[in-house]
């Protein structure tokens, strides 16, 4: 049955509806927007022969939600970095973004039924207001941002007692492993993320924060050395990316972006631009909405096309 689609009644200027963005504005047309209304954002190239067919079914399926979803179209192209920063792999790719963060998507062009279901299925969400499911997320996250991984762990089992293989719950958990080290659990719980939910933005990005967990642990205790490294010879960038992946994994993550962004600034071509990689990473891990993220985003930017 085609959903009843709900939300704010068509709004006078429907060219506001659709719009194209950019990294500059990619916070205000996304990350903020979506606090009013869901938001699609549709990664394309013009070069690209599915995009042409699946940008038009987006535009019209947005349209008939009257108001109740935007969309941001992203040339990739034009805007390399962002798509770098999302971990674009291949177009077309489509995220769906609510109250800030990532909530559905997926790759390739669908048939138009399916197009107009996705868009539908968001505008229903929003006229339905959050589930119980969803409310209970939403205070586990507040609980782990409050350093309770207790109580956090605790809603996030129960969420996935009564949804098998719920990504944002399982992630919430993984983070919980790794924040207390113990990366086996963590890699054993995103192994077993069901095939569908493998590239939910969450999992990712709680994958992300398993490497950077990983790989900065093995470094922490070198941190002094590395330090007197940089002091002996500033423009040590083996050391300086190697102290931030440390200073990463130890919870000193704006120190840690500080000094990557000192080695972009440096030598952005150093080890086939091994630290603009790790920032990516980094953004990843912390989440695109992350207050850190947007700053650092804008920093590294502004170096990149200074």
């Amino acid at each position: 049955m085609e959903p009843i689609l709900g939300g704010a009644p068509a709004p006078a200027d429907t060219a506001n509806l659709i719009k194209n963005g950019s990294t500059a504005t990619f916070m205000a047309d996304v990350i903020d927007a979506s606090h009013d209304a869901a938001v699609v954002v549709d990664f394309w190239a013009p070069w690209c022969g599915p995009c042409k067919q699946l940008g038009p079914a987006l535009e019209k399926a947005v349209r008939e939600a009257r108001g109740a979803v935007r969309m941001v179209k992203i040339n990739i192209d034009e805007n390399p970095e962002l798509a770098q920063q999302m971990r674009i792999q291949s177009i077309p790719a489509v995220y769906a973004f609510k109250d800030g963060r990532p909530v559905d998507g997926f790759v390739g062009a669908l048939p138009e039924s399916q197009v107009k279901q996705f868009v539908g299925r968001l505008a229903a969400n929003a006229a339905a207001g959050p589930s119980p499911i969803d409310e209970a997320l939403a205070l586990a996250q507040e609980a782990l941002g409050a350093g309770d991984a207790a109580r956090a762990a605790n809603i996030f089992t129960q969420v996935l007692q009564h949804e098998p293989g719920n990504p944002v719950a399982t992630a919430g958990l993984a983070r919980i492993a790794i924040g207390r080290k113990e990366f086996a659990k963590a890699r054993q719980l995103l192994e077993r993320v069901p095939k569908e939910h493998a590239g939910h933005a969450e999992i990712a990005a709680a994958r992300a924060a398993l490497e950077l967990a990983e790989a900065g642990s093995k470094a922490q205790g070198a941190v002094g050395e590395l330090r007197q490294r940089l002091q002996q010879n500033a423009n040590d960038h083996e050391a300086r990316y190697e102290l931030a992946s440390a200073l990463f994994a130890s919870g000193q993550r704006a120190e840690a972006v500080d000094e990557l962004l000192d080695l972009v600034k440096r030598d952005r071509k150093w080890n086939e631009e091994a630290a603009r990689k790790q920032l990516v990473k980094f953004f990843e891990a912390l989440g695109h909405a992350d207050p850190l993220t947007v700053a650092a985003r804008k920093r590294l930017s502004s170096i990149l096309f200074a």
